[in-house]
Parts: C-alpha cells; sequence; structure tokens
C-alpha cells in the first residue's frame, strides 16, 4: 500500500515539475515584456532595465527558471516590495501584493464552495441512484432516471440566474449570496453559500444518479455477486456488500475529476453568483494580464488535481485490493 503510494506521489510530482516548465515557458513567451507591465504608464529606461535586473530577467531562460524554483522552495529577496518567502510566486502586477497570499485569501471561499456542494451531491446523487438500481424497472426508477436526464442537461448559467431571479430577487427568501468566513460566523457562512451550494449540487447530483445506477446494475451482474445470491445470502446484503463496493470505483474516478475541477476553481459559478474565488481570480488576472498571479493559479489548480488525483488512487487501493498488487 505505502509503495503504490509512493509511486503515485512521485510520479504526480514529476507531472508537477513539467507543468511548471509549460507555464514558465508559456509566461515569458507573452508578446510583451514582463517588467512593462510591471514598471506602469511612466516608465524610464533606467527603470525598466531595474526591474530586468531585480526580476532576473536579463538572464538566460534556463537561469531564470532556476531562480523560479529556488523562489517556490526556498523563497526569494530581490523583489522591490520586500522579501517573498516560500512559496514564492512573486508580486501582482496589478495589486502589487504578494501571489501567494491572494491565492490563500481567496481559497477558503473555494474550498468552501467545492467542498460543501460535493457533500450534497454525493448523498442526494448516489443515495437517488441506489434507489432507482433498487427498484429497476418501477416508476420510481423512470422517474428518478428521466429527471436526471432533464436536470444534466441543464448548466449554472441557466440555473444560477433563475435560482437569484426566484429565490432572492422575487420572493426574498434568502439573501444574495456571499462569503463569510467559516471561524468568523458559522451561521452567516451556512447561508450565504446555500443557492450555490443547491445549485451545483442540482447539476452533479442529477448526473452521479445515472452513474450511480449504470454502476449498480452493471455489478449485480457480475458472476461474485450471482454467486453470493446462489448461495442463499438475501438480495438486501448482496445489494450493499458487494455490488456497492464495486460500484465506487467509477464513481470515485469522476469525483476525482470533479472535486479536483472545483478546487481549481469554478468559473462560472463564482462570476455567476459574484464569489470572489480562485475562478474569478483566474479571470481577473487575465484581464489585468497580471502574469504573476495568472503563472500562481495555474500552477495551484494543477498541483489540486494532483492532489486529488493521488487521493482517488488511495480509495482504489482501499476499495480494491487487486490495485495494491498492480
Amino acid at each position: 500500500m505505502l509503495r503504490f503510494l509512493f509511486r503515485r506521489i512521485l510520479g504526480s510530482l514529476v507531472i508537477l515539475l513539467l507543468l511548471t516548465v509549460v507555464a514558465f515557458l508559456l509566461f515569458f513567451g507573452m508578446p510583451r515584456d514582463p517588467a512593462l507591465l510591471m514598471c506602469g504608464k511612466t516608465c524610464t529606461p533606467d527603470a525598466l532595465a531595474n526591474i530586468h535586473h531585480t526580476l532576473g530577467l536579463d538572464k538566460s531562460i534556463p537561469e531564470q527558471y532556476w531562480i523560479f524554483l529556488q523562489g517556490l522552495v526556498m523563497g526569494r529577496d530581490t523583489f522591490p516590495q520586500g522579501p517573498c518567502p516560500a512559496p514564492c510566486f512573486g508580486y501582482s502586477y496589478h495589486t502589487n501584493e504578494a501571489v501567494w497570499s491572494t491565492l490563500m485569501d481567496r481559497l477558503p471561499l473555494t474550498l468552501s464552495l467545492a467542498f460543501g456542494a460535493t457533500i450534497v451531491f454525493l448523498f442526494v446523487g448516489l443515495g437517488t441512484g441506489l434507489v432507482a438500481a433498487w427498484k429497476r424497472g418501477t416508476l420510481v426508477d423512470k422517474s428518478f432516471t428521466a429527471g436526471s436526464m432533464v436536470i444534466s442537461s441543464m448548466q449554472i448559467y441557466f440555473l444560477g440566474p433563475l435560482a437569484l431571479a426566484i429565490l432572492v430577487y422575487q420572493t426574498h427568501i434568502f439573501d444574495e449570496p456571499r462569503y463569510t468566513s467559516l471561524t468568523d460566523n458559522p451561521a452567516a457562512w451556512f447561508t450565504g453559500l446555500l443557492i450555490p451550494w443547491a445549485v451545483l449540487s442540482t447539476i452533479f447530483a442529477a448526473q452521479y444518479t445515472r452513474m450511480a445506477r449504470s454502476a449498480m446494475i452493471e455489478q449485480l451482474q457480475e458472476e461474485h455477486v450471482r454467486t453470493a445470491r446462489a448461495k442463499g445470502m438475501s438480495r438486501r446484503f448482496v445489494f450493499f456488500r458487494y455490488a456497492w463496493r464495486g460500484s465506487l470505483i467509477p464513481i470515485i474516478t469522476i469525483l476525482g475529476i470533479d472535486l479536483s475541477s472545483l478546487l481549481g476553481g469554478a468559473i462560472i459559478t463564482e462570476y455567476t453568483f459574484g464569489l470572489p474565488g480562485l475562478g474569478r481570480l483566474a479571470v481577473e488576472s487575465v484581464q489585468f494580464s497580471d502574469l504573476p498571479l495568472l503563472l500562481g493559479v495555474m500552477i495551484f489548480s494543477a498541483a489540486a488535481i494532483l492532489l486529488c488525483n493521488i487521493i482517488v488512487d488511495a480509495c482504489y487501493a482501499f476499495i480494491d485490493p487487486r490495485v495494491r498488487l498492480s
């Protein structure tokens, strides 16, 4: 088990290193000089040359990349704004704040949005999927399947404004979504994210209903399940003891992808509800040509995806012992 996870972690670190190379080359492959963006409108040749020297832009690209990696591990103290502790992504051209600090300021909202919605849509989606598989062929199954197909065809940019129009602006049942720190006011944190959670959960739960139903029906046709039934085990015991565990593999695979995309920043969701998370930060960094901030968001999102993949691999090894031996 430990050897299996070690291989996955080592492979993820290699992938992350390659991603930093690609992101760094994209950063310096921009047609505009990064120093000009930082220098401002009243830039002079001397000031531009000083920025080039301070940021190391007067060195070769391999040397600049090595300095960048050193900053990620050990920090840097060559910025005009002052020392930049590790992990150092530099300073924002637009706000003049450390990129890592900006990411950490936006991260709690994205974490709250991602994990809150995930808990809800897993509970609802897997529950309805199991019921549909248990009642296969009945009116309940057909209703859940048809409803999930209709809802999954909708998108956040449709359901989001619709929920705001009905629940906030017309009926005034809820206030406008806003983020409050969980440690400051748990009640305001919960109510402020309730509508985004509901909208995200509605869309994802519909997809997981169909996945859970299909996976359970497929597992019920497996040889070991039919053998357990032939030995006289009850349908309920076989359903939850054997078929349910086997159906988790494809569900966990898709969950890892969905969760990593949410952790990387749900751009449309955050813009729809006006929430300042990582997704909105990525769009703002593009709008202002804020290259250090964009680079930080890219690498941080990639790291979140790789972390979710490692967790998914660990779940594989826990659910299916054969994975540990592969």
